[in-house]
């Protein structure tokens, strides 16, 4: 049997592939097409609505402290050890929350009024260590471009060069699943410091890596006008950092980590897990900068399901992203309804996955390693994913 690869198949069809070797087509539609098929009321944000989910929140973070203080009453050392595993997972996940609340104020989504969205934000971000306004502006400009290879902001993917000079080449062609899940854990733990710090996943600039951070207001993300907004962000994380330090020495580091380091972790973790997931799927495309346009890159998305902690507790951010990117500004109970109306324009484009999550966080690590293509890049992989000869491809169609 003769191995054609996708370059080359690509080239002789002129069919665009997808990982799996299926034919992908750019969407058509125009983001007219998609607006005005969003009812009004969609649109409609409310402070009082919104700061209700704000104190429904922050009363969990209650109800789970008060619950944990309890804990060292706990006669059993091993009983101990697992109800303060719960503890920081679930408070993790109402954290997850808050985040994603803060999140809505950087977008404008959380209330009509600029200023009430501005304090919301920088309050709930700097206490999961965000500096609010420093991530609002790179995030603005990831929704600004998305799926563009050379302007989004965050997951970019590597071309096959930079990833095979990324990796060693004998890793890259042998890995194992072993390998995969060691930097799946590298990436949960320590993915949204290191973008913060320095940039990492996010577009290539030609400065130093001391220069990539969003602590400072020279980074090439930036321009002039936001340097305040980087000073009060920065503000915001020394007061989150200072009250850390008198926690620790009026409380303990191991209360510390018990009530707060160790919850925030989780927080990152899931704030990993969830942008890595929405933007990397074996199905999604990315494009270079004369293909792109707004709506192609909206599309270029997936809404996933993480049941009731996803509804819940994560405010739909996971299972209504499609319709967020298409209209950011539409707050998070909007969202559902609104999704609901644009598939009817989507078709096909609109991508959705109701696998696990955690199963497909291990799926898109081995499929998605890199992107190839002309114009239209898809996900490729040295893992042997996906169908390699032309018979092969045809199963798939």
């Amino acid at each position: 049997m003769s191995t054609v690869t996708y370059t080359e198949r690509e080239s002789a069809t002129k069919e665009v592939l997808d990982t799996y070797g299926n034919v992908f087509t750019a969407p058509e539609y125009t983001m007219k097409d998609i607006l005005d098929a969003i009812p009004k009321r969609c649109f409609e944000r409310s402070l009082t609505h919104s700061m209700l989910f704000v104190l429904r929140d922050f009363f969990y973070v209650a109800v789970l402290v008060t619950l944990a203080l309890q804990i060292p009453n706990i006669p059993s050392v091993y009983l101990r050890g697992i109800a303060w595993a719960a503890y920081t997972v679930a408070q993790g996940i109402v954290g997850t929350g808050i985040w994603v609340l803060a999140h809505e104020c950087g977008h404008g989504a959380f209330s009509p009024y600029k200023i009430a969205n501005d304090i919301m934000g920088w309050f709930m971000h700097s206490l999961v260590l965000v500096p609010y306004h420093s991530w609002r502006i790179s995030h603005s400009k990831h929704h600004k471009a998305t799926g563009n290879l050379a302007r989004d902001m965050v997951f970019v993917p590597k071309s096959k060069e930079r990833y095979m000079l990324s990796r060693n080449i004998q890793e890259a062609t042998e890995e194992m699943p072993i390998v995969t899940l060691y930097w799946l854990f590298i990436q949960q733990a320590f993915g949204f410091p290191t973008y913060l710090i320095a940039n990492v996943t996010g577009q290539k600039y030609s400065v130093s890596k001391l220069k990539l951070n969003h602590y400072i207001p020279s980074a090439p993300m930036f321009d002039e006008k936001d340097f305040w907004d980087i000073i009060i962000s920065d503000v915001g994380i020394a007061i989150s950092l200072t009250l850390s330090w008198l926690a620790i020495q009026n409380f303990g580091l191991f209360n510390y980590s018990m009530f707060y380091f160790i919850p925030y972790l989780w927080v990152n973790h899931w704030l990993v897990c969830i942008t890595y997931l929405q933007h990397t799927d074996a199905s999604l495309p990315h494009y270079d900068d004369n293909e792109w346009t707004f709506a192609k890159g909206a599309a270029a998305t997936i809404d996933r399901d993480f049941g009731f902690i996803g509804r819940h507790f994560f405010h739909e951010i996971i299972e209504t992203h499609v319709a967020h990117h298409y209209s950011s500004r539409m707050p998070f109970y909007h969202a559902e309804e609104a999704t609901k109306a644009i598939r009817k324009v989507m078709g096909k484009h609109y991508k959705q996955d109701k696998t696990n999550m955690l199963v497909s966080l291990y799926r898109s690590a081995r499929a998605c390693q890199f992107v190839e293509g002309d114009g239209i890049k898809m996900y490729r992989n040295f893992n042997g994913i996906g169908p390699t000869s032309t018979e092969e491809v045809k199963k798939t169609r």
